[in-house]
């Protein structure tokens, strides 16, 4: 057997691995990960996003994560073409997506969203809602045109996450993810940077955590035991890259705990690069790190499959960082447990079954018009 054969054999033997999260066996080691692509007018998934998905499902990828999507609050948005989370016509769309990723052999948990205050004013679907979050703070440190929430906003969008997993639950779905990353509301208050309040929901590390914990444990009271409940995070914010929640890992620890007691069956977390370490003195990534923390599963997500040359990154031509190969030695130490594709998946829905496959020489370089369409 030569090298890149032997490589070859190896990638499929370890990605190909069955992994359990809570009470949903995925049954192999790559996800797709979320991303808004605005083709669900009137917030209503259709035809077109549906065989978006299963596509996906049936070429091999083991754990949809659908794109955002907003929760029942009328300041959770900012757009008619993202899909939503609540109405009849809206739920009956996403359940038929879920009945065909499931006819594919994939599973699918939809991400919850609220944009907080990244919302501008008069857009739609709600255009007179304001956009509002722990401070009335946006991602710059303005204060235009939004407002901190009272008990009644916090209790209102806690109850709309609850209710999305509900019927999540209820229309077919495996689990749910919920949206606390990259600067948008459940991140907002995370962060020191968005979160000036001096209640109990900010403060220190730990009391800026108390409204995604709440949220936690609102949805893990609504749906049953075995209901997977994905939290997504992340380092970074939009407009802030050098954002930080955590600089050592007990700080970063003080955070996950609570979510992690709350009910949190797995950690999704989102960095620009997975192969970067997160912390001085290791080499473990974010989703290590939260992995060995939390003692829950992880996916790790950043720049997987965007060099053009997979094969030659396979049998180390490309760079040692970059390749699939440093990917796959991590996966193999269980580092993490899960690896979530991007915009490789856009460009190629017969991604995962050609990485399965060993079919590299097939696959394409990453190409921004992919974004422009759902069938590219």
């Amino acid at each position: 057997m030569t090298i890149a054969e032997s490589v070859v054999s190896r990638a499929a033997e370890i990605l190909s691995r069955p992994v359990a999260l809570n009470g949903l066996t995925v049954p192999n080691r790559i996800a797709m990960a979320p991303m808004t692509r605005m083709f669900s007018p009137g917030g209503v998934p259709g035809e077109d996003v549906r065989s978006y998905y299963a596509s996906r499902a049936a070429a091999n990828v083991g754990l949809i994560v659908t794109e955002g999507t907003y929760v029942g609050h009328e300041s959770a948005g900012q757009s008619d073409r993202v899909p939503r989370f609540h109405g009849e016509e809206q739920l009956a769309g996403w359940a038929a997506v879920a009945d065909a990723v499931h006819a594919a052999g994939g599973t699918i948990v939809p991400q919850l969203w609220h944009i907080g205050m990244v919302r501008k004013q008069g857009q739609p679907p709600f255009a007179d809602a304001p956009a509002v979050g722990p401070s009335g703070v946006r991602l710059d440190g303005s204060e235009d045109g939004g407002r901190a929430m009272t008990r009644s906003d916090l209790d209102a969008v806690i109850g709309a996450f609850a209710d999305a997993a509900a019927d999540a639950e209820r229309i077919g779905f495996d689990g749910v993810e919920l949206h606390g990353a990259h600067g948008y509301l459940v991140d907002q208050f995370l962060w020191a940077g968005t979160n000036r309040r001096t209640d109990a929901y900010g403060g220190d590390p730990v009391a800026r955590t108390k409204f995604a914990e709440e949220i936690v444990a609102a949805v893990r009271e609504r749906v049953s035991a075995e209901f997977p409940v994905i939290f997504r995070y992340s380092q970074w914010k939009q407009e802030a890259y050098d954002a930080r929640l955590a600089e050592t890992p007990e700080q970063l620890e003080a955070i996950l705990a609570p979510l992690a007691a709350a009910g949190v069956d797995a950690f999704h977390a989102s960095t620009r690069r997975y192969w970067l370490p997160e912390f001085e003195g290791s080499d473990l990534n974010l989703a290590g790190w939260t992995k060995k923390l939390t003692d829950r599963p992880t996916i790790s997500v950043g720049s997987v499959g965007l060099d053009g040359d997979f094969l030659g990154a396979f049998v180390g031509e490309g760079s040692p960082l970059r390749s699939i190969d440093n990917l796959l030695d991590r996966m193999e130490r269980e580092e993490f447990d899960l690896v979530a594709v991007g915009r490789a998946l856009l460009q190629d829905p017969q991604w995962a079954a050609k990485v399965l496959a060993g079919r590299f020489d097939e696959l394409a370089s990453y190409d921004a018009a992919s974004l422009k369409s759902l069938s590219f």
